[in-house]
C-alpha cells in the first residue's frame, strides 16, 4: 500500500490505497501525439473506462463529409450530415484541416437515434471566433420534438469522438445562452478523445456558462462521459465563460476519465445570485456544477491553472437541496488561482455536507 498526502491549509490528511492502477477499456486516442496544440487527454491517467463511455464504431458510416480533399470538406458540407443524423465521418486527405462554420450545425431530434462525429484525429472544426459549433436540444420545437417529455428522452445520442473543438463563440446567443463549442439538452452527450481549444460563451452573469460544453437534461440522470479530452491544455488554449470555464451544467451529472483541464477561466463577477452592483458569475475556473441531485466524478485526470474572480477555481459543485456527491481519484488538482469558500479542500467549492471522496490524489 502507497500512502498519498493532501495539504489542506494547517492539516495533514493521509490516504491509503493500492498501488496496482485500474485495468479497462483501452481507448486508442489519434489525438495523443497531435501535430498542433496540447494532446488530448492526460497520459498519467489510470482510471478504468467502462464499456459504455468507449469509441462508437464508425467503420460503417452513414455520411462522409468531403469527397478525399480538403476543398470538397466546407463548413455547409458538415452542417448537412449534422441535419442528416447517424454516423458522421470526414474524408479530407491525410493532413490535419480546420473547417470553420459560418453558422451553427444543429442535430434534428427525429434524424436518428444515434449520432456519432468522428474526426480521426484530423479535423479541428471551428467557429471561427463567432458562432457556436454544435447544438442539440430535445425540448426546441424547431428541432422537432420526438415525445412528449422531450427533458427525459433517451435519444439523440450524441458521441463526438477524435476531434478538435476551437474558436466557438456563444456570446451572442440570448436564447440558449452558454456552450461556446456544444450546447446539449436531452438524449445523451459523451466526449471522447477530443480537444477544445479558446472556445467562449456569455462572460458575465449569475446562471450561464461553459465557455467549451453547457449541458441541461440526461435520460434517466445518466451521467455525461468526458473521457481522454482535454480543455485547453496551455497557456493560450483555454476556453472562457461567465462559469464554468471549460464545463457548466444545470442538474447534470458527469464522469470524467482521464482528461485534463487547464488555463480556462471563469470571469463574470459577483457569484450567484450575483452580489449588488454586479452582473454575477465567476465560479468554476474548469468545471461548475448546479442544480439538485447530481453527481461529479473525477478519475485520472489533472486540473491546474484554471481561474476564477468568484468561487471554486477548480470545481464549482452548489446542490440546491444538498444532495449529490463528489468523487476524486487518481487526480493531481494544483496551483488554480483566485475565488473563496473551500470548506473542504482548496480551490473546490461546496456545501460542507456535501459528500466527498477522494483517494490517491493531490489537492493543493
Amino acid at each position: 500500500m502507497k500512502r498519498i498526502l493532501l495539504y489542506l491549509s494547517a492539516c495533514l490528511i493521509v490516504l491509503s490505497c493500492s498501488e496496482e492502477p485500474d485495468s479497462g477499456l483501452i481507448v486508442n486516442n489519434p489525438l495523443e501525439s497531435p501535430e498542433n496544440g496540447p494532446a488530448a487527454g492526460n497520459p498519467d491517467g489510470k482510471a478504468t473506462i467502462p464499456s459504455d463511455a468507449g469509441l462508437e464504431d464508425v467503420s460503417e458510416p452513414d455520411q462522409i463529409v468531403g469527397d478525399g480533399t480538403p476543398e470538397s470538406c466546407t463548413g455547409q458540407a458538415f452542417i448537412d450530415a449534422v441535419a442528416g443524423g447517424g454516423k458522421i465521418v470526414f474524408d479530407c486527405g491525410n493532413e490535419p484541416i480546420t473547417i470553420t462554420l459560418e453558422e451553427t450545425a444543429k442535430i434534428f431530434n427525429d434524424a436518428s437515434k444515434e449520432i456519432v462525429i468522428d474526426g480521426g484525429g484530423l479535423v479541428t472544426l471551428s467557429g471561427g471566433g463567432k458562432v457556436r459549433i454544435l447544438y442539440m436540444n430535445t425540448c426546441d420545437q424547431a428541432q422537432h420534438w420526438t415525445t412528449a417529455t422531450c427533458q427525459n428522452q433517451d435519444h439523440p445520442k450524441l458521441t463526438v469522438q477524435n476531434i478538435t473543438f476551437a474558436d466557438g463563440n456563444a456570446s451572442a446567443e440570448t436564447e440558449f445562452t452558454g456552450g461556446g463549442a456544444i450546447w446539449s439538452r436531452g438524449g445523451r452527450l459523451k466526449v471522447v478523445n477530443c480537444r477544445f481549444f479558446n472556445n467562449v460563451c456569455a462572460v458575465d452573469g449569475p446562471d450561464v456558462g461553459g465557455g467549451a460544453i453547457r449541458v441541461f437534461d440526461q435520460y434517466e440522470d445518466l451521467p455525461v462521459y468526458v473521457v481522454n479530452s482535454t480543455f485547453g491544455g496551455e497557456e493560450g488554449y483555454g476556453n472562457v465563460g461567465s462559469n464554468g470555464g471549460a464545463l457548466s451544467s444545470i442538474g447534470v451529472s458527469w464522469t470524467i476519465l482521464n482528461s485534463v483541464f487547464s488555463h480556462n477561466k471563469a470571469i463574470g463577477n459577483g457569484g450567484n445570485p450575483a452580489t449588488e452592483g454586479t452582473p454575477g458569475g465567476g465560479s468554476g475556473g474548469a468545471i461548475y456544477n448546479d442544480g439538485n441531485q447530481m453527481t461529479l466524478t473525477v478519475k485520472g485526470s489533472l486540473i491546474e491553472e484554471n481561474e476564477v474572480n468568484a468561487f471554486g477555481s477548480s470545481i464549482f459543485f452548489v446542490s440546491n437541496n444538498h444532495t449529490g456527491n463528489i468523487i476524486i481519484d487518481n487526480c493531481v488538482i494544483r496551483n488554480n488561482i483566485g475565488g473563496s469558500w473551500y470548506p473542504v479542500y482548496p480551490s473546490i467549492s461546496m456545501h460542507s455536507d456535501t459528500k466527498i471522496e477522494v483517494s490517491d490524489s493531490t489537492i493543493e
